[in-house]
């Protein structure tokens, strides 16, 4: 079995990067195949609970107060609405439901009200993710109390690099939100953004940090950048898909037992290279038509290419924690 390392030097894992392409993809799997079954996916669903003015000014998001995009700023939905949403999400098979809300930390009275929404959706038998913006300690306590399994705080990109995306949250913002996460005993979902014009080195050093936390994280969303009109990215340069699924296969090597999620920017991703995706180690995706705000792959398109590819959706979040994966095999017909 793959030891679990927290030391990675970017040099190592630039050399990772740089590996032919077929030897790359093999030693990922290889480790994917030994923690995970390489033909399950888990999926989640993502809801919009708050949406628009935000005062970050993330060059990505289009739900700024910064930016000129045609998003119409919304309150905080009722609960009504979240259960119905969360319901629907559970019959079309996610396991996992998240609630992302546009803030940069929220009040406790906000998180009063999402307490509330936590355990709505618990009753449904579905694991909950929220990401919130920055918390405190305390927030970080609440949370769990209500029974929060996952909080989502992408660290978005490299140290370097973070600063020609965003300049109203620091580096270090994130990673304390992170530790008071992780203090509470409260599952981490931390991954990060690609396509914003990062180098190479930039998108090492993202999985260096996410890979060098104390723990690794439970979940790993890799996104592709989704580029929005009225946005500052917008117009960047788009990512080589081959080398978007090198990244997945760097992030599987670096966090053996992680789940690692494609997240934004599926729409615009061919079947073809879900499916190297899925080969290099990704093991989790995001349903439903919106994420967030941007386009994403419609369910019946989703479930198309799980039986063409012989995947089996994950329905059981109980049987992946109580077994620990042995080393499996590679099937004799390869």
């Amino acid at each position: 079995m793959t030891k679990l390392r927290h030391n990675w030097q970017r040099d190592e894992i630039l050399a990772l990067l740089e590996q032919p392409f077929n030897d790359l993809l093999f030693q990922a799997h290889t480790i994917h195949r030994e923690n995970f079954d390489p033909n399950a996916v888990q999926v989640s669903s993502l809801l919009s609970i708050k949406t628009g003015a935000c005062p970050e000014d993330c060059g990505y998001c289009p739900q700024s107060a910064h930016h000129h995009t045609d998003l119409e700023r919304e309150r905080l939905l009722p609960i009504e609405e979240v259960i119905k949403n969360a319901q629907a999400a559970k019959d079309k098979g996610a396991t996992r439901f998240c609630m992302g809300a546009a803030w940069r930390n929220p009040t406790d009275k906000n998180l009063e009200q999402v307490a509330e929404m936590i355990g709505a959706v618990k009753n449904l038998g579905m694991e909950t993710c929220v990401t919130l913006g920055m918390l405190t300690q305390t927030q970080a306590q609440s949370l769990k109390s209500a029974g929060l399994d996952y909080y989502n705080h992408n660290l978005d990109t490299s140290p370097e690099f973070y600063g020609n995306v965003i300049t109203t949250r620091t580096y270090t913002d994130r990673l304390e939100t992170l530790a008071h996460v992780r203090d509470a005993n409260i599952s981490v979902c931390a991954g990060g953004i690609l396509g914003m014009g990062e180098s190479r080195s930039d998108r090492a050093g993202l999985l260096q940090q996410l890979a060098n936390l104390p723990r690794h994280p439970e979940s790993v969303p890799i996104n592709n950048l989704v580029q929005v009109e009225g946005t500052p990215l917008n117009g960047t340069e788009k990512l080589d898909p081959l080398e978007f699924v090198r990244s997945i296969a760097v992030a599987r090597i670096l966090m053996p037992k992680s789940m690692v999620r494609l997240s934004a920017g599926r729409a615009e991703m061919t079947d073809e290279m879900q499916a190297l995706c899925f080969f290099a180690g990704a093991n989790s995706i995001f349903y439903g038509e919106k994420l967030l705000t941007t386009d994403n792959p419609e369910t019946d398109h989703d479930r198309q290419l799980f039986n063409s590819l012989g995947i089996n959706q994950e329905t059981d979040t109980t049987a992946r924690k109580a077994s620990a994966p042995g080393s499996r095999p590679l099937p004799t017909s390869l």
